[in-house]
């Protein structure tokens, strides 16, 4: 069809509404093709009819890979009008959960009697800190400088951990959606358990535009509850160069302005990364936490 567009006018299922358009780039055809086949192949499309299956019994056609298609390509391969035969497993694994979710449990799977009871998590007793025999490296940060904490993290003999609960595991996990209250009621035991860690890997990363967009939160009001609940573990934050913690390059007074305040905020080792270890767009935030007296991992 070419989309009638009158009262009255019966849509056909065949009718070309355009869902959507691929378009793939390659050094040559094949690569192409392959790139194409690999997007169609993971299309998803539902209740209405699509031109997929011929889409990609075309890439895989040999005569149009090599570029050897004439007028009469169609004709002599009949073949390219074979429709996909699709597991349509993700259809059926929601249609499942949905028959789970309203119905409960099907009795042939095993399921019988009362649901089970809930459980709740068992959450270990963590003893009192004990009383340290030496300055803890954030001490050691506070009181004489980065220099003085790199030089006693060399001279370190033992395993030093970063715990990355706060941060980067939540974030992979759970779309960085634990909340600050949630990371509080745990603060305590933190603090005791991780008393000898390199740092506590907190802030930074997708944590700041999660907590303002998603849970309603100030990250700056974040950090200074984490600094006053765990006073004695260096905070580490991931640092995206010089988009600091946006998804865009930033102005470098703004970067420099941002390591200023997190330092001053509680922020201690900040961990300069680029997606493609680009040196030039790590410089930026490396020179912005010297500047602001931070320690700095790149």
């Amino acid at each position: 069809d070419d989309g009638p567009g009158f009262p009255g006018a019966k849509i056909t299922p065949h009718y070309d509404s355009l869902l959507v358009k691929i378009t793939a780039k390659a050094r040559n055809r094949k690569d192409a093709a392959a790139k194409l086949i690999r997007a169609l192949r993971e299309f998803r499309v539902r209740g209405v009819q699509t031109n997929k299956s011929f889409l990609l019994n075309v890439l895989q056609n040999r005569e149009f890979l090599e570029g050897e298609v004439t007028t009469g390509f169609i004709a002599a391969n009949p073949n390219l009008m074979e429709p996909l035969k699709e597991k349509d497993r993700a259809q059926k694994l929601l249609a499942y959960i949905g028959e789970v979710v309203v119905n409960g449990t099907p009795k042939s799977l095993g399921a019988t009697g009362d649901a089970p009871s809930s459980v709740d998590p068992i959450v270990p007793e963590i003893p009192p800190n004990p009383k340290q025999k030496k300055d803890s490296l954030k001490k050691i940060f506070d009181r004489d400088g980065p220099e003085a904490f790199a030089k006693a993290v060399r001279q370190n003999e033992g395993l030093l951990i970063t715990d990355t609960t706060w941060r980067d595991a939540h974030q992979s996990l759970l779309a960085t959606r634990l909340r600050t209250i949630d990371m509080l009621n745990i603060a305590e035991p933190t603090s005791t358990a991780l008393r000898n860690a390199y740092s506590l890997e907190c802030w930074g990363g997708a944590t700041f535009d999660v907590s303002m967009r998603f849970l309603n939160e100030c990250p700056w009001d974040r950090l200074a509850s984490f600094r006053e609940a765990v006073p004695d573990i260096p905070f580490q934050m991931l640092l995206r160069g010089a988009n600091a913690v946006g998804y865009t390059s930033y102005a470098d007074n703004v970067v420099f302005e941002f390591c200023r305040l997190a330092k001053e905020a509680g922020m201690d080792v900040f961990r300069v990364f680029d997606s493609l270890n680009y040196v030039e767009n790590m410089r930026l935030g490396i020179d912005a936490v010297g500047e602001a007296g931070g320690i700095v991992e790149a």
